[in-house]
């Protein structure tokens, strides 16, 4: 069954900000549940149908669904109202409920066994924490005592061993950029940009493939020697991105700008929902891959309203953007299965999207099988960057 149309915004332009709120209504709505029916509490499952206690246990996942409820908490401190109706809880409220649950589902700690993990959860929390402060809410003292917890680990986990980098989890025997990048973006965002810049400069000298402008996936040392992980991922290329874009400076914008090229180059797909000029980014899949261009398009809506950058450069990232909400949006479907709520009224349907923009979500979430939650998160990502695009040029 397709989705209802979104309405057209007052100039007949497409109002990405309302369709940012049917994603997020979504998630919330049929995901979203109370961690063993605890009050006060809110965690999302990791797949649909699903029954009980959350389980996998996808700690990255939850970490991504608060940025996305952060996304949707400035939404809504900027129109004055909420995107579930009133009479439900805040974006803010939620993220902040997540965070807290997180602790408890983690039996009772936020560190856990992989390093872009917690990154991942501290730069989120930074976040939850700005929009509190706006918003004029107290809570800064809970998430400060999550970042005093995690920020050792990051330190810990950025040695010298390989001549620099990140540890991707606590075997150490293995540096990636999914780990790296977060890294350096979380102590350019906490005061130290010396120590985010050498983690860039490590990413720049052993991880940089010049042929295609990307980072590759990853190194490890195998009897004396740096041996790559080649793969290059949509994922690695947001984080680096951000980093670049925080710390700033001629060196990290040029840097930048060749990586939104890079991007749009090599990283764009053509498929039947594409048209002609089209520049929609390829999706990596499911399970945790699931989450990866999203990711990426978090961090191409900075670039794309970024002024330092040059303007054929926010073009381009505002273009892949735009386009790649876009084609998400067009493959959409939506299902009336009530599969999260049984009894409760949804007036907008469950809206499923698919694991990839270029193919329709009735394709690779056929009728009956089941929805993960990462390929949801990914596409409600995707269209808060195109409502941030679009705030951002709007006359």
């Amino acid at each position: 069954m397709s989705a209802p149309d979104t309405p057209q915004g007052t100039s007949g332009t497409t109002d990405w900000a309302a369709r940012a709120d049917h994603a997020a209504r979504s998630v919330t709505r049929h995901f979203g549940r109370r961690l063993l029916f605890l009050p006060g509490t809110h965690l999302a499952a990791s797949i649909l149908p699903s029954h009980g206690f959350p389980k996998p246990w996808n700690y990255w996942w939850q970490a991504h669904y608060v940025d996305c409820l952060v996304d949707t908490g400035l939404r809504e401190l900027a129109s004055g109202s909420r995107f579930d109706g009133g009479d439900r809880p805040s974006a803010g409220r939620l993220a902040s409920r997540l965070v807290t649950s997180i602790r408890l589902r983690n039996f009772l700690r936020y560190v856990n066994s992989y390093y872009d993990d917690m990154a991942w959860l501290a730069l989120a929390t930074l976040r939850l924490d700005a929009l509190a402060e706006r918003a004029h809410k107290p809570g800064r003292r809970r998430n400060a005592r999550l970042q005093q917890g995690l920020s050792p680990q990051f330190e810990s986990a950025s040695t010298k061993d390989m001549c620099g980098g990140t540890f991707w989890s606590t075997k150490r025997d293995f540096k990636n950029t999914p780990a790296t990048a977060p890294a350096a973006l979380y102590f350019a965002r906490t005061g130290n940009p010396l120590r985010a810049q050498g983690l860039l400069d490590w990413l720049g000298a052993k991880l940089f493939e010049p042929v295609r402008g990307l980072y590759l996936d990853g190194a490890w040392m195998q009897e004396g020697k740096l041996v790559l992980a080649e793969e290059i991922y949509t994922y690695n290329q947001g984080p680096v991105l951000g980093a670049l874009l925080e710390l700033g400076g001629n060196a990290n914008l040029a840097r930048a700008a060749a990586l939104v090229g890079s991007v749009g180059e090599h990283l764009t797909v053509v498929g039947p929902l594409d048209g002609p000029g089209k520049l929609v980014l390829r999706g990596e899949g499911t399970g945790d891959r699931g989450l990866f261009t999203g990711i990426l398009v978090r961090y191409l809506a900075l670039a794309a309203g970024d002024v330092r950058l040059p303007a054929p450069t926010r073009a381009t990232a505002g273009q892949l953007v735009l386009d790649t909400a876009e084609a998400l949006w067009a493959g959409r479907t939506v299902r009336t299965d009530a599969a999260a709520r049984p009894g409760e009224a949804d007036d907008d349907g469950w809206l499923v999207f698919s694991t990839q923009p270029q193919r329709p979500a009735a394709e690779t979430y056929p009728a009956g099988t089941a929805v993960e939650l990462s390929t949801q998160l990914q596409a409600w990502m995707v269209l808060e960057a195109a409502a941030r695009v679009q705030s951002s040029i709007a006359p």
